[in-house]
């Protein structure tokens, strides 16, 4: 057991989707650092499929009231399709995370108009002053979208090592032409999702739960 793989265990097991953060900007020469550490993930042939567009706080709070107004009266267009369904250990863990995210914020399960207004929190970015819209160019298809899904991880990992809080989000990535149009970004690329970032809110009730993972032995199938 190696001092290395120790403190990355304690980085993974600190990193969590926050969900409240603090009104203060995140300096840029940090967020180029957090950034650059993240772009050392490993993408078919070197690719580096990845391109951000990260909103200072200011943008942030602009583009969350536009997002949020048009989220309200519009249906979601996705580039990239959802999932068809959740089922088997998917559904129950998709389950036990809603209800441990509704019992942190205090939300009775049979409360359904507080569970859409927190359901909208997710076009507010639950008020980070940052958030990076993750895309890629529609030409590498699902190994782009799986190349940018290991420097989403990356980059909330070195987001957690400096000190700050995140969240990768599927729900703005939902609405495509709106934030297509509202960035000017060329048709040959696809959003594939936001990570909204700051400085956590601790003490934040919301920010208390996390999920259970699921262990080596229910992972690997040895053969």
């Amino acid at each position: 057991m190696t001092a290395e793989l120790v403190s990355f265990e304690a980085l993974l097991a600190a990193r969590h989707s926050c969900r409240a953060y603090l009104p203060r900007a995140v300096p840029r020469e940090l967020i180029e650092r957090v950034t650059d550490a993240a772009a050392r993930a490993p993408s078919w042939c070197n690719a580096q499929p990845w391109q951000l567009v990260i909103t200072e706080k200011d943008s942030t709070e602009r583009l969350a009231a536009a997002l949020t107004e048009h989220a309200a009266q519009s249906a979601m267009q996705p580039d990239l399709p959802w999932p068809t369904a959740y089922e088997g250990r998917y559904k129950t863990r998709r389950f036990d995370c809603g209800m441990q995210l509704y019992d942190a914020a205090g939300i009775a399960r049979s409360d359904k108009p507080a569970r859409a207004a927190q359901m909208m929190e997710n076009f507010r970015f639950f008020g980070a002053p940052h958030m990076a819209l993750v895309t890629a160019p529609s030409a590498l298809g699902p190994y782009g979208a799986i190349d940018c899904g290991g420097f989403v991880t990356a980059f909330c990992l070195a987001a957690r090592a400096a000190g700050l809080g995140s969240i990768p989000q599927a729900a703005p990535a939902g609405f495509a032409p709106f934030l297509r149009d509202w960035f000017a970004l060329p048709e040959d690329r696809d959003i594939l999702c936001a990570i909204s970032f700051g400085y956590p809110e601790e003490t934040a009730p919301i920010n208390s739960f996390r999920t259970p993972r699921a262990t080596a032995g229910e992972i690997i199938d040895w053969r």
